[in-house]
Order: C-alpha cells, then structure tokens, then sequence
C-alpha cells in the first residue's frame, strides 16, 4: 500500500501527516518551537528547530500509525513562504532565518523598485510588487547589516527547501515558493536573470526550481539511518504553504477560493493565467497544479488576532491551561460561544486587525490594531466579536479586490482556525455573501502535499486528479440575508477607518 507523508514547516510549528493514495488520514503530529522578536517588527526563527521538528514529527506519526519509517514510498515538503535561509558551502544555516512576517525590510523594498527601473517594471518581471515579507528585500538587509555571514553565504533556501536539503543533500526548490521571494519570472517559471543582476544577487545563490509533483531528490543514507526512512524514497518539489493548502482544498479549478485563517489569513484562488497587480494587495505566484498560477491576498494577522486576545484577556486562564498541561487553544470555543451573546455588528464597535502591520488590503508595516468605538455598554463579548468580526471584514477586503479583477466566487472553502466554529462559518458566509462549504478534511498544505507526492510517484496523472480522489465537500452555509445586509452596512464604515487612522498609526511610530 502506497503511504504518503506531508511534512508542513509552519510559523508555530511542524506539522507532519502520514496518508493513504486517496487522502485518507492516518496520523498527524505537531512539534513547536520558537519565534524570536529582537526588535519590534523583527522575527525570525532558527532553521534547525525545523529539522529537529521534522525528525521527531516523521517519528510521531510512524507510531500513532502503527507504521515502519520505511513504508513511506512518497514525500512532499511545504513551508511558510518568504523566509530566508542563509547557508554555507558545508550545507549550514548560518544565521536565524527571517520570516515571512518580518517588517525590517522597508528600505530595501524601495532599493529594489529603485534598482529595477519602477514599480510598473518591477511589475512587468516578476508580476509582483516589493513587500516587506518577501524574500528580495531580506536578502538585500542581510547583505548590507550583516555582510560577514552574506559573504560565506551559498545558497539561500526558502524553509522548506532547507528541510529537502537536510533530507537529500539537495539543493532544490519549486515554483509556487519560489514566486514568493520576488525574484522569480512566474510567466517562464523560472528564475529572472535581469532582476537578479540589477539586484546584485548572485544567480548561483539560488537553488534550481522544479514543479510542485516532480520529484527533486531521494532520502540520503545518513537520514535513513537516522530516521528509518527508505533511503532513496522520492521527495517531490512541494509547495509554499498557500499553494499546497490550496491543493489540500481541492482549489485547483477556476470558481473554488480558499480562506485560510491560521496567524495569517489568506483568500486563495486558481487562475490559468498570471495575474499582475499593480496596488500590490495581492499576489500573482505560480500554482502547485503545472502551468498554471493562483492569486491570492494575505491579512498578516488573522488567527493572530484572536491568539492575542486569548492570551491577553484570558492571560489567567492560559497560564493556568499550562500549568496543569492542557491545551491553551482549547479556550478558543469558550470565546467564540461567548462572542455569540454580542449582536452582529457589536452596537458599533469596530476592531481593526493589523496587529504586525498589514499586506492585504494595505501593504503597510505601520498599520496598527485598534478598536473603534467603545462605549459604557460594551462588555468582554463585544470585544471578542468585534475581532472576529474585524478579522473577517479583512478577508472579506481580499474577496472584493478578487471580485474587482474578474475572479469568479461561486464557493468559499473555509479552513484554518476560522473553520472550526460553526457560528464563524456562518459569520464568513453572511460577510462574504458566498456559498461557504466545509470539506472533509481540514489537513490543509500537510495533505496537499501529500497529494503531490501521490502524483509525483506515479499514483496519479495530474494534480485535479488527486483533488477528484481524496476531497468531498461535507457542508454548505448560505448567507443569512438579515444578518448579511448589517454586515453590508457596516462594511463601509470598517473600510473608511484604516484611511482615517493611517496618518497617526505612522505618527505613533515615530513617536515610538
């Protein structure tokens, strides 16, 4: 029997997935490790937590499966996109990675639009425009404020490809991550020589780029030793973490969108076609499907929001959850039922969701969060109401942008965090005013590419295929037309106030 394993090297932690040929689940585990903020603005990671993670994760999930190592005969890797990965000659991570979140980079951002002759040339290459997340910009700052470890640098590698390195001893990436560092030619696929050398970036610091199910290189002897994987099991390209959710939600025809609601939220949609985006609140990257791209938009704290909120009015009760060892996140459902006791639209108040800045609809590292309108009659509910609402008006901003450039929404597949409550589906379906349909699987990019690694070792012919085999939609939550004509009200007054407020958030910046 054919056994795949998806290993998904995320902000929090790793995530690694053992499955049949069809999808179906046979174990999954989950390893943490730390984000280290030096300065405010500033995060970053050390790479080698990732491999410990993916070590005791492939362990983990052999065992709850009741599997030898060995038995895996496909895996695909996907990561958080836009981290750097500095490396040296022997292979090394030479300094902590900066992460996709990371808002050091404005500077270099405006370098690099500078350098490329404008923002509409810099468009005409590689489809995007310079944000502080991408990987450029970091390795531009990396370059300038830390020139000792850019001069013994040897590759830079996206997270992932780190972790393919450590399993194969190559240095690979893939497409649709490889979009994501801003330096990549997505109509040709491949990377984009005159960018790189107006840049100053060296070509051979990137790694050679596959498509998402092609296999880029076999388990090495020295981690089949380590781990009990069969050496020379095929390791496929895999996908940057939007993409291969994406997969593992069947997005992969025109008229499906995705919203995604981990740290970050995302709204996810197929094209055949590249997409460029002049306002640069989307982006235009390939797709993990073959010749084909995505567009997609990215709010930098989502579930973020609503990780501060619990760890900030329910500081007590985590540090309690922690101390008798349970789960902290298991106070989620507490909040959400208890934000259902707040009427739609919280008697007007207002939360407004950029907690580490913006990308989607505001690429803006000096948007702060707030709430707007508080009064007497507010309670703890409002509050957490208002930032669930707050948090999907900002997906509900990517569906208009999308809408706005001819993507067709026929249906929202909901996952993440934000799929988890039946009473914030039904919130995201009024706000979207869209079909929102579970599916039934919520396994996200770990499955997706697994499904790749089933493609990529023959199992399949095509991505769609794969889909068509492992994911069924389980429910569908129409738009409750009272209850989505307030949040169509309101929608305009939560618009107007980043536009109001943007001038002081960047006065509180220098002020700061």
């Amino acid at each position: 029997m054919a056994l795949l394993c998806g290993i998904d090297i995320g902000t929090s932690a790793t995530k690694t997935l053992l499955c049949t040929a069809k999808g179906r689940v046979l174990a999954t585990a989950g390893v943490e490790y730390p984000v280290y903020t030096p300065k405010p603005g500033w995060s970053e990671q050390e790479p080698d937590d990732w491999w410990k993670a993916t070590v005791k994760g492939i362990a983990a999930v052999c065992k709850k499966a009741k599997k030898k190592p060995s038995q895996i005969t496909g895996i695909g890797l996907s990561g958080q996109m836009h981290g750097s990965v500095f490396v040296g000659k022997n292979g090394k991570s030479l300094r902590r990675a900066l992460l996709w979140n990371d808002q050091r980079t404005a500077a270099e951002c405006a370098e690099i639009e500078k350098r490329a002759g404008g923002r509409k040339k810099l468009i005409s290459m590689v489809s995007n425009v310079a944000l502080t997340g991408f990987t450029a910009p970091k390795i531009l700052w990396v370059r300038k404020h830390d020139p000792k470890t850019y001069a013994k640098t040897y590759k830079v590698l996206l997270p992932k490809d780190y972790i393919r390195l450590k399993l194969t001893g190559e240095y690979a990436g893939e497409v649709s991550d490889a979009a994501g560092t801003l330096l990549l030619d997505i109509k040709k696929r491949r990377w984009h020589k005159g960018l790189l050398g107006k840049l100053g970036i060296d070509a051979d610091m990137m790694p050679p780029v596959y498509e998402s199910p092609e296999v880029s290189g076999k388990i090495s002897d020295a981690v089949a030793k380590l781990t009990g994987l069969k050496a020379g099991t095929p390791v496929v390209g895999g996908a940057g973490d939007q993409p291969a959710g994406a997969v593992g939600n069947g997005i992969v025809r025109a008229g499906i969108v995705s919203a995604t609601m981990g740290t970050s939220g995302v709204v996810f949609a197929h094209s055949d076609k590249a997409v460029p985006n002049a306002d640069g609140n989307l982006q235009s990257f390939c797709h993990a499907v073959p010749g084909k791209w995505c567009v997609f938009g990215c709010m930098l704290s989502a579930g973020g929001s609503l990780q501060w909120l619990r760890n900030t009015l329910f500081a007590a009760d985590v540090a309690a959850a922690y101390k008798a060892k349970r789960d902290p996140g298991k106070l989620y459902p507490q909040m959400i039922q208890e934000a259902a006791q707040a009427p739609p639209g919280c008697e007007g108040l207002i939360f407004l969701p950029y907690l580490t800045g913006e990308r989607c609809p505001y690429p803006d590292p000096e948007a702060r969060g707030s709430w707007v309108g508080l009064t007497v009659r507010h309670n703890r509910s409002h509050m957490i109401r208002a930032v669930l609402e707050g948090i999907t008006f900002g997906m509900r901003d990517q569906i208009e942008i999308m809408r706005g450039r001819g993507v067709r929404i026929r249906e929202v597949r909901a996952s993440g965090g934000g799929a988890q409550s039946k009473f914030w589906r039904q919130l995201q379906a009024d706000m979207y005013k869209a079909k929102v349909v579970t599916i039934n699987t919520q396994e996200g990019g770990a499955l997706g590419v697994a499904l790749l690694a089933a493609v990529g070792t023959g199992l399949y012919s095509s991505v769609p295929e794969a889909c068509a085999a492992a994911i069924k939609v389980t429910e569908t939550l129409n738009a409750h037309g009272p209850t989505a004509r307030a949040y169509d009200r309101l929608y305009p007054t939560y618009r107007s106030l980043y536009q109001s407020l943007r001038g002081e958030f960047r006065a509180l910046g220098r002020i700061i």
